[in-house]
């Protein structure tokens, strides 16, 4: 922890967006400090960043501040803040901070959602789960890999496991100073893994984020979540606790969205390396509400479904999955350091391999048509499959 005490630093450091509210006109943002009492405050600009931020026509938002203790009598602020009132499709550039001068960090740029977008490609990745420096630079590499496969991509989803130890803080540090250049402009959308919630306890995992507060009544707030994007309900499920009252709040989820696509992210999933009967409820929902997509975590090792309807295949998984005829479940590797011996086969995978690189994968809606294509570190496609709503004879390429 002495590196915590030698770091004098006023910047923010930890800075992440994410979004909270409409994609189209607003987004999140959460920074950590040395200061747990300084303000939160976040300025934007549409465009480039001009040249005197002070004399500039800025949009400023002020959010809030609180502490958190990271161990020897040491706290750190967090600071969580809301732009609102934004433009779609509009370019921003901000930067966070206290309004000290000497307090603000550099500037980045993000784009809020266009207003019709039924077309995207967002970033899908699991168990960074590092420790050391070295462990993260390996998953800041994955994502600089990533995003030169799908530059086009709007945002990322985690399926959980950020660091080994939530605790310490320093992983965490290194984990957004790796990935810095991502998730300062890209939202970053966790899920809660079982080295993020430990015996009910999610205290640091949740400091860094701010989150949709449409979750589950009795999990810790930013744990369970859901948005929408393009033509796309997301749900964000936590695997490590209030699974009972999870399900009723799922139940409820899925019947009220409209959207035609529906993907789930959760961290140990029904259907990766082996399977897991304490969510066999959620599966259930599923199938009722003809989830399209679940992504998981947690084997750390590749694992690609048949499509699954009632707990039987109901496709040969290399001809697209067409008109919601089953779930198809996924976990793409890790991010990380941390490979698993590749598990027995079951009845369920399509795919299933171990090759010892960090993976990710880009998934794109158009229209009617889902693609998922997973890639390794050194940018080679491993694994494509689609998913098609309407009639017709989309194939696997």
């Amino acid at each position: 922890m002495e590196w915590l005490k030698a770091n004098k630093s006023v910047k923010p450091a930890a800075i992440v967006t994410t979004f909270k509210g409409d994609p189209k006109t607003s987004r999140a943002f959460t920074w950590h400090s040395t200061n747990a009492h300084s303000d939160s405050i976040v300025q934007i600009i549409e465009g480039a960043a001009p040249s005197d931020w002070e004399e500039a026509l800025v949009m400023t938002f002020k959010g809030t501040t609180s502490s958190i203790d990271i161990g020897e009598d040491t706290l750190r602020g967090v600071h969580k803040a809301e732009a609102t009132g934004l433009k779609p499709g509009t370019t921003y550039t901000y930067r966070v901070g206290s309004g000290e001068k000497e307090a603000w960090s550099d500037a980045a740029q993000f784009r809020t959602e266009a207003e019709a977008s039924d077309a995207f490609t967002f970033i899908n990745v699991t168990d960074s789960q590092g420790v050391t420096e070295q462990d993260f630079e390996l998953w800041g590499n994955m994502l600089d890999q990533a995003f030169n496969v799908f530059p086009a991509s709007a945002f990322i989803v985690h399926n959980g496991d950020l660091t080994e130890e939530p605790t310490d803080e320093h992983a965490w540090t290194e984990l957004f100073a790796k990935a810095g250049k991502w998730v300062t402009q890209f939202p970053f959308m966790p899920v809660t893994g079982n080295h993020d919630e430990v015996d009910g306890d999610a205290k640091r995992f949740v400091s860094h984020f701010n989150l949709p507060a449409s979750g589950a009544k009795g999990s810790n707030a930013g744990t369970t979540y859901s948005f929408d994007y393009g033509s796309v309900h997301f749900v964000i499920l936590n695997s490590e606790s209030n699974i009972k009252e999870q399900t009723s709040w799922l139940k409820k989820d899925l019947e009220s969205t409209d959207k035609p696509w529906k993907i789930v992210a959760l961290h140990q999933g029904p259907y990766g390396g082996n399977t897991n009967k304490k969510v066999k409820d959620w599966t259930a929902l599923f199938d009722e509400f003809e989830v399209d997509l679940v992504l998981q975590g947690h084997n750390h090792e590749y694992s690609r479904s048949y499509p699954l309807r009632d707990g039987q295949i109901t496709g040969d998984g290399d001809q697209a999955v067409q008109n919601r005829e089953g779930t198809v479940y996924v976990v793409t590797n890790t991010a990380g350091q941390k490979f698993n011996e590749k598990k027995e086969d079951k009845f369920y995978h399509k795919v299933h391999f171990q090759n010892e690189k960090q993976m990710f994968a880009g998934i794109t809606v158009n229209g009617d048509t889902l693609t998922y294509q997973a890639y390794d570190v050194e940018g080679t496609k491993l694994d494509e499959f689609v998913l098609h709503h309407g009639d017709g004879d989309a194939k696997m390429k």
